[in-house]
């Protein structure tokens, strides 16, 4: 039977979701917690991979196995055993041909800046100092939604087959010394996010026009897109199944 994990993370302990060979994951420590208390070898399959420092408000993976157990009771004894980085949300059994990755439809992500210098957020929000125009940001927000091909925000040497992205929102909001980057497509690219945000930081700071972004995303070209910015201020906040996944039992 195929099951489903919803959980949550801090992750800046963690050099991103992935395994790694000499590096601590979260999906790591998952796969032992799971593998202890359940007294078998469990390997899980994320929703997506998360850069080194990334966070995740909501994120999914998905496990085999051909016992039987409570839940909500597995819930508790995870919880009991992970660190406090780590949050188990819920586990449900899923279609067999349900995969956390490829049956995905939707992701969302927020990216989080500090306008101001706070001494309580600066490992969970990009801080920048000086005077952005979110309304030039937000301009160029409506120009990525006339684009499919996003190589130019992608990290170079990946091995993905398209570099096409349908994005079904993007915009940014602000809340006193705050900004929220919102961004939601069917699929990202590595570092895309970061990359997008450090291109529209540079647009709010008035080193780039909106209407760059044309020739930004039309030269391929990652150099010609802006910095990536640091991991610590993304965030996986939203991840859309089919409802038919769920087995209801």
């Amino acid at each position: 039977m195929r099951f489903f994990i919803e959980f949550l993370y801090n992750g800046k302990a963690y050099h991103g979701w992935q395994n790694q060979p000499n590096a601590i994951s979260v999906q790591e420590v998952l796969e032992k917690a799971l593998s202890t208390i359940l007294k078998t070898n469990i390997s899980i399959v994320g929703a997506g991979r998360t850069d080194a420092g990334v966070h995740a408000k909501q994120m999914f993976a998905h496990f085999d196995f051909e016992g039987t157990f409570k839940s909500k009771d597995l819930v508790y004894k995870l919880n009991s055993y992970l660190p406090k980085d780590i949050a188990i949300l819920d586990i449900f059994e899923v279609q067999t041909e349900g995969h956390a990755r490829f049956s995905a439809t939707s992701r969302t992500y927020h990216y989080k800046i500090s306008t101001s210098k706070n001494v309580f957020d600066y490992d969970l929000a990009y801080q920048v100092l000086l005077p952005l125009n979110v309304d030039a940001m937000n301009e160029a927000c409506n120009i990525l939604f006339e684009y499919k091909d996003f190589q130019c925000f992608s990290k170079s040497n990946t091995d993905v087959k398209t570099y096409n992205c349908e994005i079904k929102e993007a915009y940014w909001t602000q809340e006193s010394n705050h900004l929220k980057f919102t961004i939601t497509a069917n699929r990202f690219l590595r570092n895309m996010v970061r990359a997008i945000v450090g291109t529209m930081v540079n647009i709010g700071l008035g080193k780039l026009k909106p209407k760059d972004l044309h020739n930004i995303i039309t030269s391929k070209d990652r150099s010609r897109a802006g910095f990536s910015v640091p991991a610590h201020g993304l965030y996986l906040v939203d991840i859309v199944y089919p409802n038919a996944i769920r087995l209801n039992r």
